[in-house]
């Protein structure tokens, strides 16, 4: 039997390859119906047993092997043929192989010209013989159930194939059910396992759509099921308080092993009653499973952020990571316990441990291909913060292309935010703007909730760089209300004031700076972070006041630099450098901003061009002598930046330096080389600094 089942397995390869031999053998290309005419007329005139044998065959029945009832009456004792000779005898004639298959041509002239319904009867007779001795169908199921064959034997076994493949292998599962229902399979039944199946692969309208058919059900079979893939789609759709009403119609006696997840969205959308309603973090696991323990400490994790040692959360979540890892299945989560950690590691500035996290579920598959985007994405974001940007950019683009399918909303809303920010980073105001104009699309098709904070904050500073804060100001507003429904819990907190605060600065806007800063002085009671920021934030005041201390902006750089922030560190090292009185004090504030931004150039519009002046300083003034193009160091600095379009305004920002001083820079260098108007200038520098392709100069400029 073993060697039947073997036979079972390759039918569908074989009549595949028969039929195609039939319709195009070589000698009769260009005639296709001449080789299926001249083998209906060979079986016509063929012995009826003949016939009969071949079409079992046909059907799936093997040699050696039982064969139907009525056939196998006719071998044997007391039968009126010799099966041997008739094995010979088709043999002979070239319509069996000698591996005991039919040859492709006589299969598909049987079977097309046998009647379906006496195809249907002997396959629900090979069905018998395989369940009377217990062997399963295999690749034969699937293969009757796509010929048409409605048998809820075939149905059953394609579900519990469906159902071994669903946490593994979502797309096979997905297949496996749709062929279950052409088998006659209850589709009710199967509808919160295919919106599964179909969620795992990506398709989240077909997941929604078989969702919808099970809750509007009187008595909808498996709800836990279907609310939690309801809710894992509607996160993905960046609507997490519709996962929300999800849950909150099924009800905490009905929420069984999902209660972890259902306290997750309700906590993500700002209501931790309702989250306490379905689950108590210190409730045991419903089940001693590796899975039901996962999802009670991603629960858990998820309560202890709010609390008053949030860190502690991290190591609970991690842990949960961990064990998801392990059991290398794929579950309906809103999120999985890796990005969870992922976020409350970059909120208390360690983005290093939410970037090693976030590696390791990747390569261990967790939460299947439906997850990997997001996953990658925190990682980008992790590499940001660590002013590491071409890994950034490198996972940004993997998790673009990483499946079949374009990002979810909430992934596209998550990575235009990152381009914001790597744009922002580099300086790059062409840049900005074309990812900006990215981002405001990609606002529109999501929400504010707890766990897409910090792209809002990112969206925040952008807006307030660019002069479009009305464009984000409503989104902030809800962000705010759901911290206050939380009761501002400074895990989640923290990093959006700083936001605020960076945001404030850029608007001149004392008025809005204070709360936020009175919101980190409060905070800084509990987290390390806040306070760090705090400090952070009286620094820059008194930087852009003109009345800092030289040391108290060095310290407070270096400590953004020991909580994930370099980026920010440099830069304000690099600012309080331009304007510092004594050469001392600005030597010793770039060389800070050299140590927390050593790969600093020009192009990244922070630091780098001021680290290179300082660099000049130290070398006697060296560096500002002009060269074979003319111009001196700081004045090709200067004039790259008039060849990105910059205003002077930008230009001294840039490069720490007033609008006024930038102004007069443009003037020598117009001197130098002779330049006459705009269009000359633009020329005679391309020319000077080997540039091909520039922007046009702002009017501002001229």
């Amino acid at each position: 039997m073993q060697h039947q089942n073997g036979q079972y397995q390759d039918v569908q390869f074989q009549r595949e390859e028969h039929l195609e031999a039939a319709f195009a053998g070589p000698e009769d290309q260009g005639h296709p119906l001449h080789a299926a005419e001249l083998m209906a007329r060979q079986l016509k005139g063929t012995n009826a047993v003949v016939r009969e044998l071949l079409l079992a065959l046909s059907v799936g029945f093997a040699l050696p092997g039982p064969l139907p009832a009525d056939l196998q009456q006719k071998f044997g004792n007391g039968g009126v043929e010799d099966l041997d000779a008739l094995v010979d005898r088709a043999e002979a004639a070239g319509l069996l192989r000698p591996d005991g298959t039919v040859v492709g041509t006589a299969q598909h002239a049987l079977l097309a010209a046998t009647p379906i319904a006496k195809v249907h009867a002997l396959q629900r007779e090979l069905v018998g013989v395989f369940t009377s001795t217990g062997q399963r169908l295999g690749s034969l199921a699937r293969e009757l159930a796509r010929g048409g064959l409605s048998d809820a034997r075939v149905a059953a076994e394609l579900e519990l194939a469906a159902d071994s493949a669903l946490e593994h292998n979502p797309r096979l599962a997905s297949q496996l059910y749709e062929e279950a229902l052409l088998a006659g399979a209850d589709p009710v039944a199967t509808a919160a396992r295919r919106a599964q199946a179909a969620a795992g692969d990506g398709e989240l309208d077909a997941a929604a759509r078989t969702i919808d058919t099970l809750l509007v059900s009187t008595e909808p079979q498996d709800a836990r099921r279907g609310a939690d893939v309801a809710a894992s789609v509607w996160a993905q759709r960046g609507m997490l308080a519709r996962g929300a009403d999800v849950y909150s119609w099924l009800g905490p006696e009905r929420v069984g092993v999902s209660a972890p997840l259902a306290a997750v969205v309700l906590i993500g959308v700002g209501d931790r009653d309702g989250a306490e309603a379905f689950f108590q973090p210190g409730a045991p696991a419903a089940s001693p499973t590796l899975l039901a323990a996962t999802l009670v400490q991603t629960g858990q994790g998820v309560f202890a952020s709010l609390g008053e040692k949030p860190q502690q959360g991290i190591s609970v979540l991690i842990h949960a990571s961990d064990m998801l890892n392990s059991a290398g299945t794929s579950l309906p989560l809103p999120e999985t316990p890796a990005a969870l950690a992922a976020l409350l590691a970059l909120h208390t500035g360690e983005p290093h441990l939410a970037e090693t996290v976030c590696r390791a579920a990747v390569a261990a598959g967790q939460g299947g291909n439906a997850a990997q985007p997001r996953l990658l994405l925190l990682q980008a974001w992790a590499c940001m913060m660590q002013d590491k940007l071409e890994d950034a950019r490198l996972a940004a683009t993997e998790a673009a292309k990483v499946n079949h399918w374009p990002l979810v909303p909430r992934d596209e809303f998550m990575c235009a935010a990152l381009e914001v920010g790597l744009a922002r980073r580099n300086g790059d105001v062409p840049e900005l703007l074309r990812a900006w104009e990215r981002a405001r699309e990609a606002m529109l098709h999501t929400s504010v909730d707890l766990y897409n904070l910090l792209p809002w904050g990112e969206l925040l500073i952008a807006a307030a760089r660019l002069r479009e804060t009305r464009r984000v100001a409503h989104y902030l507003e809800e962000a705010w209300r759901l911290l206050g429904r939380l009761g501002e819990p400074a895990l989640w907190a923290v990093p959006l004031h700083w936001a605020g605060v960076q945001a404030a600065l850029l608007n001149e806007s004392p008025a809005d700076l204070a709360p936020h800063a009175t919101a980190l002085a409060r905070a800084s009671a509990h987290s390390q972070l806040a306070a760090v920021l705090a400090t952070a934030g009286k620094a820059w005041v008194s930087v852009l006041a003109g009345r800092f201390r030289t040391s108290d902006v060095e310290g407070a750089a270096r400590l953004l630099g020991a909580v994930g922030m370099p980026w920010e560190g440099a830069r304000l090292a690099g600012h309080a450098a331009a304007r510092a009185d004594e050469r001392r004090d600005m030597m010793r504030l770039l060389s800070c901003a050299r140590d927390l931004h050593p790969q600093g150039s020009p192009a990244g519009g922070m630091s780098g061009a001021a680290i290179q002046t300082g660099t000049a300083a130290e070398n006697g003034g060296r560096a500002h002598q002009p060269d074979g193009s003319g111009l001196s160091e700081r004045e090709k600095e200067v004039a790259r930046l008039v060849l990105e379009g910059k205003t002077y305004r930008e230009i001294g920002e840039a490069i720490y330096i007033s609008p006024r001083t930038a102004e007069h820079h443009i003037a020598r260098i117009r001197r130098r080389l002779g330049a006459e108007n705009r269009s000359d200038l633009l020329a005679r520098l391309r020319v000077a600094l080997g540039v091909e392709n520039s922007q046009h100069l702002n009017p501002q400029q001229e």
